[in-house]
């Protein structure tokens, strides 16, 4: 039998509430025998969920995003007799189009005009802006009520209609790749090589909680970077750090970093 409360002893703040909601979740699974559906999480939730749901026996997880590479995902809570690729039914996939020849809305827009209704943001998965409008992925139980009351997004007037999944597009991510040395693999030495600002200024917009490191708010300068790692900067798209090369005969250490646009 287990024990939620004994699960969730020593875990205080943000990640008791998380993962409150998903062990109430997972006790809904146990006794309906019938997969159940998070909200949408960037990966470092995403990740915190799946490893706590793996401790509990007779449960099986898997992700939800509408596509391969979604960055905002839901996770699906299986009895382990269900495979959770088998199961659908939790994300509704929307178009919203309007005339955007002079000029289009951003995907703050988009956001914005979706938490201007009234919506969570755990509702709303990724926002897939393009030529035409944008395409949504959102919690399938809100698909109606967005197509029955986003009108406007900003200051364009939209038409909003339902879609499947095999018609989102994914986003062509345009990548610079930074091959550079830095002084140490401190969080603002790695992130203002790969934005191209002094470590100055990058240790000031770390202060000023404009960094996330792992999708993770961070601000501490000297937060060790390592290999894998995915830095974004408010406003300036994400940095990969690539590879870890070596070091120099100065001291120096050579990186190779991705920049997402």
């Amino acid at each position: 039998m287990f024990d939620r409360e004994s699960f969730l002893g020593g875990i205080d703040g943000e990640r008791r509430e998380l993962l409150a909601r998903v062990m109430d979740l997972a006790g809904l699974v146990r006794r309906k025998h019938q997969p159940q559906f998070t909200d949408f999480y960037d990966p470092y939730h995403t990740g915190l969920i799946i490893s706590a749901l793996d401790r509990i026996p007779g449960l099986v997880s898997g992700l939800e995003g509408g596509y391969l590479e979604a960055e905002r995902q839901m996770v699906i809570i299986c009895p382990d007799y269900i495979e959770p690729p088998e199961v659908d039914g939790g994300a509704g996939f929307l178009s919203v189009e309007g005339n955007f020849r002079q000029s289009r809305p951003s995907h703050r827009d988009f956001l914005g005009s979706l938490l201007g209704l009234g919506l969570k943001r755990g509702k709303v998965g990724d926002i897939l802006v393009n030529d035409q409008g944008a395409q949504l992925v959102v919690s399938a139980g809100i698909a109606d009520f967005i197509k029955s009351n986003l009108f406007q997004v900003s200051r364009w007037e939209v038409d909003v209609k339902e879609i499947g999944r095999d018609e989102l597009t994914s986003p062509e991510r345009k990548a610079k790749e930074v091959n550079t040395t830095v002084a140490s693999l401190r969080l603002d030495a790695v992130a203002a090589a790969g934005y191209g600002v002094s470590r100055s200024k990058m240790a000031a917009e770390i202060v000023a909680d404009k960094v996330k490191l792992n999708w993770r708010s961070c601000r501490d300068s000297s937060k060790a970077v390592r290999e894998g790692d995915v830095i974004s900067l408010r406003g300036r798209g994400r940095l990969e750090v690539s590879e870890v090369k070596g070091v120099s005969r100065g001291g120096r250490i050579f990186v190779s970093l991705r920049r997402l646009i």
